[in-house]
């Protein structure tokens, strides 16, 4: 079985985390994660307060003893949510582990290292992933080019992203952004990763809480089938291809602003009608590259007793047999 420090640090049994995403990470997803022996991330911010973040954590509680942990994805804004709020229910709930993104962490660090609560921090670039390691966290999930959702705006892939902040980090390393299977994997260990993030793949597995409509779309789904939004704005976001995304990209690149895509884009028409009702054309939706290599919708179990079987697989027969 494939070990590596991150295991160790963060004490899971398979170097394999499912990273927060919005209206997809909840207790029924995550706790599957944790049982599978990976680790599972709620976010903070699908739930509409810190209250009912509690409430969610004790739910997942309820369907797991193994330890997850949650995303906190702090962003600028003119109305932020009560991000100290969220902050506190994490270290009062006792989880063990929080997964930050978006913003530096800077200013929640010292009640989340007081509160023993170990700190993975999401970013997609070297310069911001030696600053995070600076400032003390406990991990760095670095993510590619390849991955859903926001890749930052140096288009960096994870064939050269992943080695040149393993060229600079010495604490344990996940590498985010096109992993699905257990080739990727075994990749980002060779690559000097401690383990992979997806996001993406555990939205197509049976116990993700996402209408099955999406699920079977990011089964058909190749590769190509994603678009870049919000380039312009220089905001940019990857989400799967259809016919809103692809009005959106047209907006803004003849010219328009956020207003005129906001209703396109809003939030809650994509997890009304998209993730909830099935309208795979209802509204933007978030989709890495990898769903070129989704075939097929497994449980969350089974997906990671794939990967970890067959990264040891791959190891110690098809590489140690070119190894002369």
């Amino acid at each position: 079985m494939v070990r590596t420090r991150f295991c160790d640090v963060f004490g899971v049994e398979h170097p394999i985390v499912q990273g927060g995403m919005q209206w997809v990470g909840k207790a029924e997803l995550v706790s599957a994660v944790a049982n599978a022996g990976a680790l599972g991330f709620l976010t903070a911010l699908t739930q509409p307060t810190p209250e009912d973040l509690a409430k969610e954590i004790a739910r997942c509680r309820e369907m797991t003893d193994r330890p997850f942990g949650v995303n906190l994805t702090i962003l600028p804004s003119i109305n932020p949510p009560p991000y100290a709020e969220y902050r506190d229910v994490i270290v009062e709930s006792g989880i063990p582990v929080v997964e930050t993104a978006g913003f530096n962490p800077a200013e929640h660090l010292p009640t989340f290292q007081g509160g023993g609560v170990k700190v993975l921090h999401k970013c997609t670039s070297v310069r911001h992933a030696v600053k995070a390691q600076e400032l003390g966290v406990d991990g760095i999930s670095i993510d590619g080019f390849e991955c859903a959702g926001h890749p930052g705006e140096d288009d960096i892939p994870g064939l050269v992203l992943i080695p040149a902040a393993a060229d600079k980090i010495t604490i344990p390393m996940v590498a985010s952004g096109g992993f699905g299977d257990a080739r990727g994997l075994v990749a980002a260990l060779a690559l000097g990763a401690d383990g992979i993030n997806m996001g993406t793949r555990f939205v197509a597995t049976r116990e993700a809480p996402v209408h099955e409509n999406v699920k079977q779309a990011m089964v058909a789904n190749s590769e190509r089938d994603t678009e870049l939004i919000f380039r312009p704005l220089r905001n940019t976001a990857r989400v799967a291809s259809n016919s809103v995304s692809r009005e959106v990209v047209s907006v803004l690149d003849d010219g328009g602003q956020f207003e005129d895509v906001q209703e396109l884009v809003a939030g809650s028409r994509g997890r009304t009608r998209v993730l909830e009702e099935g309208d795979t054309d209802g509204g933007i939706w978030s989709a890495g590259l990898v769903q070129g290599l989704i075939e097929d919708v497994p449980t969350v179990a089974e997906l990671v007793s794939r990967i970890a079987g067959g990264a040891d697989e791959l190891i110690n027969d098809r590489l140690a047999g070119l190894v002369r």
